[in-house]
């Protein structure tokens, strides 16, 4: 700062010497006039370019933080902010006031391990090989039409991740909670470019929310500790030891997946609050809570370190609400499903200062979107050119600029057994949908039947208008297939050997009936 005070005070006295030498000296040639314009052009220049360099290089770290919140399981209503009147999240409701909600929020696939895949690489499902959680093959062989695909688990080690790129940019990073990815030490969070990682294997659901955890990346607490309360003092810490560097907090919860466990202390300020549109649990309610509350204490530490006009924080979910412990309503379906219930989740981005408070964007953003957008806000470039399938949201966030219509796409070629709350025999078939603009389009392989949908006039998904609006379903079905072929996208087409259409009809009425008699 010295330095830089002193040579800006030599360049001004400069400057000013040579104008006074200009206007009171006569009799000098025209060349003399030039070198001295010139003089004082250099000077002029090389001032500004210090200006500019002391504007945009404060005394303070630069580099924005990023906190990364993703809840599991989170529906897209379970939320005050979202509508929820029975639910109380109070901390996540000011979150939101703090910058920008995103109604039309995706996650990239309708469960756990596929949507993370994509939010690590910023690539669609098909380039990761990653579409589903452990087989495709779920439910009973003689049920399946179709030979589902291969499934990948684990994430392979080629694909650049955000935490890698990060690092390259001088970030420091932790994964605290689920990875789901993949088992360390080969492919964890370190492995991916993390430098910690508290608590995240292969596993997607905690064997206990209480003490003892049985986690092998997790040292368990006292007898009786929460995971969430835990997983937070984690967090919290990771944040104190690198306040004076930017620093990339990936915080993936358990919550609010099941097993459904919950503090007695929050359990029973629910027992007898009234139910909302179908939202009625205790239990869960009092898991939002505590996830609630652990959204509360991050902001807070942040506030307490002076970090939060610093810090990008992301909040969303990995897939829809699970039909049976909540209601998704308006819209249809929940966890498993390509219908909007399955896949739109709450979703904010914060950063006070910079994107302006209490906005509300109905610009369809998804999960790929969040690696190259963050990039962009933390002036980070990978060592190498990397593709992306999500675009760069920050002139939304900015500025307000809202990008050009592009199309957003969903591919499920698995199968995923019926859950309590799904009518039929399947929560999904394989499946793809598209979104572009207000249609949407679901195409089910076994049946090759296709769903048309108009979202703005119907956003439960209850009209098809397929049959009204060929025009559009051709439309939207050609542009799936160019995007199925781009990616190189597994379509199930051989048929099952180990299918038996007596069984399945005999189990389809079963269920019809046991529907009828619960209502």
């Amino acid at each position: 700062m010295i330095k830089y005070k002193s040579l800006r005070e030599h360049c001004v006295s400069a400057m000013n010497s040579v104008v006074e030498y200009f206007k009171t000296t006569k009799g000098i040639t025209l060349a003399q006039r030039t070198q001295s314009f010139l003089f004082i052009l250099f000077l002029t220049v090389i001032f500004m370019l210090f200006s500019s360099f002391r504007t945009k290089n404060p005394d303070k770290n630069i580099k924005p933080n990023i906190v990364f919140i993703l809840a599991d399981d989170l529906g897209w209503r379970d939320a005050g902010f979202m509508g929820s009147k029975y639910y109380e999240t109070p901390a996540i409701d000011k979150l939101a006031a703090s910058g920008m909600v995103f109604t039309d929020g995706y996650a990239n696939a309708p469960n756990c391990a596929p949507s993370r895949a994509a939010l690590m690489t910023g690539l669609y499902g098909p380039r990761t090989g990653i579409y589903t959680v452990n087989s495709a093959k779920r439910g009973k062989d003689v049920y399946r039409r179709l030979i589902p695909v291969e499934n990948k688990i684990v994430l392979d080690s080629s694909f650049v991740t955000l935490a890698e790129v990060l690092k390259q940019n001088g970030y420091v990073s932790a994964s605290v909670g689920k990875w789901h990815l993949g088992n360390p030490p080969h492919s964890g969070p370190i492995s991916q470019g993390f430098d910690i990682n508290v608590g995240g294997w292969q596993l997607g659901h905690p064997k206990a929310y209480f003490s003892p955890y049985g986690n092998p990346y997790l040292t368990d607490g006292p007898k009786g500790e929460y995971l969430t309360d835990r997983l937070t003092r984690e967090a919290l810490r990771f944040i104190e030891e690198n306040k004076d560097r930017p620093f990339f907090l990936y915080f993936p919860h358990y919550a609010v997946h099941a097993p459904f466990q919950a503090k007695d202390s929050l359990k029973n300020q629910f027992i007898n609050k009234p139910p909302d549109d179908g939202q009625k649990n205790p239990v869960y309610a009092a898991m939002i809570k505590s996830l609630d509350e652990s959204v509360g204490r991050i902001i807070r530490k942040l506030d307490e370190l002076h970090l939060r006009k610093n810090t990008i924080v992301v909040f969303m979910s990995d897939n829809g609400g699970v039909t049976f412990i909540t209601s998704n309503t308006p819209l249809r379906g929940g966890k498993g499903m390509l219908y909007e219930g399955g896949i739109r989740e709450p979703f904010i981005v914060s950063w006070p200062g910079k994107i302006k408070s209490g906005t509300v964007s109905p610009y369809p953003i998804i999960g790929t979107d969040m690696f190259p957008t963050l990039l962009h806000l933390t002036g980070s470039k990978p060592e190498k050119r990397l593709h992306f399938d999500g675009i760069n949201l920050s002139k939304l966030l900015l500025k307000g600029k809202t990008p050009r219509k592009r199309a957003l796409y969903w591919h499920f070629p698995a199968y995923l057994e019926q859950s309590r709350g799904i009518p039929g025999l399947w929560r999904t078939t394989p499946a793809s949908a598209i979104r572009y603009g207000n249609w949407k389009l679901i195409r089910f392989y076994e049946t090759r039947k296709t769903e048309l949908y108009n979202l703005a006039e119907d956003i439960g998904e209850q009209n098809d208008l397929s049959l009204q609006n060929p025009k559009e379903k051709a439309k939207l079905e050609k542009m799936m297939d160019r995007w199925l072929r781009k990616t190189h996208a597994f379509i199930p087409t051989q048929k099952n050997p180990a299918f038996d259409p007596e069984k399945y009809q005999q189990r389809l009425k079963q269920i019809k009936v046991q529907t009828y008699d619960k209502k």
